[in-house]
């Protein structure tokens, strides 16, 4: 299912602005954004490590919003968008600055409307993070949250991707990062980190000897351990949907077992992890032909059923026959 979603899923992303945000420490940030009438409730979503607006289940998710007529912001981490950044830095699991302004500035710009959040992967884990990190300070007319196919322990995650077949992935990622560590280089190259890059085989490597010292940390176990969500997730008071499947190929399904127990003792916490779903592929159907998707029907109504305005509520049940289908 992870295969699917990479290679065969094409949806269409419709009419999207692109929107840019200066930050507070002199770079910037891109949007991706799906128009909607004003009083519409919106949607802020982050996508997954080395994700982009062409990212599958960005355009997926993009068409859901669309049908419901709902609006949506899609936060390209920096150096995921077109142009390169101004700064050294550029994004990391555990980086929440740059959420925690763009929902501001959001809020600020549509002042009578209600939001949720979602996140994909690595975005997920930065959602939690931060949701965490807020605890009860949360704004009021932040509604609900979403986090699918979350890496919630970094250092076993990436133990797991470098095992077997899922070092197929770990390579794709590999490649893309370094190639923006290496044009890191060429706009820094007296920076004391990005001067003396060194060739990564692993992706354990590479936050060892970039993303942690580049973003601040001692080493990858430092930057994975203050990063990884499952220490924020008990603190965590927003009403939050874990979309996950047992059989993500990027983590142990054990660590699965250990968000649910935590999920069992904090109410706003939802655990949904289905037997099959692959990362960020959730596929089901009787016909290879006419498949059926669950993630961005499930961040929908799951938003649906936590927004005044809100709109149908499926029961979970239904997606659950469709996913065994």
């Amino acid at each position: 299912m992870t295969l699917w979603g990479r290679l065969a899923r094409r949806p269409s992303h419709g009419s999207i602005e692109t929107r840019r945000l200066e930050t507070p420490d002199g770079d910037f940030v891109d949007l991706l954004r799906l128009p909607a009438p004003p009083a519409a409730p919106r949607v802020l979503v982050l996508h997954g490590l080395e994700g982009s607006g062409h990212s599958h289940y960005i355009g997926a998710l993009f068409n859901e919003m669309r049908r419901r007529g709902w609006g949506m912001d899609v936060l390209l981490f920096r150096s995921c968008g077109r142009e390169a950044n101004r700064m050294p830095r550029f994004y990391h699991s555990g980086e929440t600055g740059d959420l925690a302004h763009v929902l501001d500035v959001l809020m600020q710009e549509f002042p009578n409307v209600d939001f949720v959040l979602a996140g994909f992967s690595l975005g997920g884990n930065v959602l939690l993070k931060w949701l965490g990190e807020r605890r009860n300070t949360l704004p009021f007319r932040l509604r609900a949250a979403v986090a699918v196919s979350v890496p919630f322990d970094l250092a076993r995650s990436s133990r797991r991707i470098g095992t077997g077949f899922s070092k197929v992935y770990e390579q794709a990622f590999l490649r893309s990062l370094k190639h923006k560590a290496q044009a890191k280089a060429r706009q820094f190259p007296a920076h004391p980190v990005l001067r003396r890059l060194e060739p990564a085989t692993s992706l354990y490597q590479f936050d060892d000897m970039v993303t942690a010292p580049l973003h601040g940390f001692r080493d990858a176990g430092d930057y994975y351990s203050r990063s990884s969500s499952i220490s924020f997730l008990s603190t965590i008071s927003l009403p939050t949907l874990l979309l996950s499947a047992i059989d993500d190929p990027f983590l142990p399904s054990e660590v699965l077992d250990s968000v649910r127990r935590i999920a069992d003792g904090n109410p706003a916490l939802t655990a949904e992890f289905v037997p099959r779903g692959g990362h960020v592929g959730f596929v089901g159907g009787r016909w290879p032909w006419k498949p059926v998707y669950y993630a961005e029907r499930r961040i929908a109504e799951f938003c649906a059923g936590h927004l005044e305005q809100g709109g149908s509520r499926d029961e979970p049940a239904l997606f659950y026959r469709d996913l065994e289908e």
